[in-house]
């Protein structure tokens, strides 16, 4: 198998909402997408089932020397030597590649999220990073579409992490702050347990409001120069934008209600906001605008 069938599987098979926004891009950018996305699967993959955490810090140690050996041209796991071939098409930075495996190492080392900022600087290195990396693919021209992008890659992690409370809990990890959790009198085992006390229901819908706030405040970032070419990012939000609908609409309890997207319904997602976006695309061409809108 090639690097690059590798990615483009690794891709696939994860069933992410990653994906559907992909599958419309160019073909050097969709392959580009591809690698970065198969990278993040694997450290992400260390981080969430390796138990070993002595296992786990020697992969990633490995990982950081492959990204040292991809931007050196001498990788040699499918995944760097793709991104290898990235490298001579697309701007990454490699200070990027290794805030993801800092990301990586602070839930290997089971850090404690105790402040919001705590929060924040782990959004930032897991998702943000990866939008800064996305946009050197999808093009920009305007330097607000960096703030645009880590923006938005934070909106999309809260959206995970209260998305995944359940599952986060099952390998020891709640990523709602601690000084948060004794400012709204929910304890751990209100988590564990999913007890939606009234306490747990407005801690949560608290981030629920700042992770709405974080894709209105991205979406207000976007430069519209710059819109056609991020039109991507802008699928994957309308994604992602959905699971936070669905979850409002469930009153945040995933312990009974999980949330989860069918494909059919992503894929329905990302044409209606492809086809809106061209559209807008050819109102501006007249003189005309049509506002940003997350669909879903």
């Amino acid at each position: 198998m090639t690097p690059e069938a590798y990615c483009e599987e690794r891709t696939r098979a994860s069933g992410s909402s990653f994906y559907y926004a992909f599958v419309f891009l160019p073909k050097l950018q969709r392959r580009a997408m591809m690698a970065l996305y198969a990278f993040c699967r694997e450290v992400d993959d260390v981080a969430d089932e390796i138990k070993d955490k002595d296992v786990a810090m020697k992969k990633i140690a490995f990982w950081q020397q492959e990204i040292v050996a991809a931007f050196q041209g001498k990788a040699h796991h499918p995944v760097t030597q793709e991104l290898m071939w990235s490298l001579e098409h697309f701007q990454f930075s490699e200070e990027l590649f290794h805030e993801i495996l800092d990301g990586m190492v602070m839930d290997i080392s089971g850090k404690v999220i105790v402040k919001a900022s705590d929060l924040h600087l782990y959004c930032y290195r897991v998702a943000g990073v990866v939008g800064l990396l996305s946009i050197e693919v999808f093009g920009y021209q305007q330097r607000k579409s960096r703030n645009f992008a880590t923006a938005l890659g934070e909106a999309m992690q809260l959206t995970n992490i209260l998305r995944d409370v359940p599952e986060d809990i099952l390998i020891n990890r709640i990523y709602l702050p601690q000084t948060d959790r004794a400012k709204y009198h929910v304890t751990d085992q209100d988590i564990k347990t999913g007890n939606i006390t009234p306490q747990l229901l407005a801690l949560l819908e608290h981030y629920g409001q700042q992770s709405e706030q974080l894709f209105a405040q991205a979406i207000e970032t976007l430069p519209e120069q710059d819109r056609v070419s991020l039109r991507p990012s802008i699928i994957m939000a309308s994604i992602y934008y959905a699971h936070l609908q669905r979850l409002k609409k469930n009153k945040f309890n995933v312990w009974q209600h999980p949330v989860r997207l069918l494909p059919v319904h992503k894929l329905w997602i990302a044409w209606r906001c492809l086809r809106y976006e061209k559209k807008a695309e050819r109102m501006a061409s007249k003189g005309h605008h049509l506002p940003v809108r997350l669909l879903f």
